[in-house]
């Protein structure tokens, strides 16, 4: 089977390796508990006790949750398609903060993420 150009370019990752490896870096080491209110928010692992970001690519992030001690794959969409890296952070931020309000946690304020 023959894939064409166009199904080709619906199914790459906008974000090479490098861009996903600093980016998952970043939320991993700096933002872990962003990482699990996502999860429990809005992956539908309320139970989970950490949560790490494996991934990312135009159309979501993918996440480990850890859920009575095992790993749980977890896919999180964005809003919209994304195509450049510094729309990564706004998404983030509006994911975090859905997840709060789905939560009822109070979320931080703008300058402090």
């Amino acid at each position: 089977m023959t894939t064409t150009p166009a199904a080709q370019d619906a199914t790459a990752n906008p974000f090479g390796p490098d861009v996903v490896a600093a980016i998952t870096k970043h939320m991993n080491d700096d933002h872990p508990d962003d990482n699990l209110l996502i999860v429990r928010g809005l992956g539908g692992q309320k139970d989970a006790t950490a949560a790490t970001m494996t991934g990312l690519d135009g159309l979501g992030a993918d996440f480990t949750a850890v859920v009575e001690g095992a790993g749980t794959a977890v896919r999180i969409p964005w809003e919209r398609e994304l195509t450049e890296r510094r729309e990564v952070r706004v998404e983030v931020v509006r994911l975090y903060n859905e997840a709060c309000a789905a939560l009822g946690i109070e979320p931080r304020q703008e300058g402090e993420h």
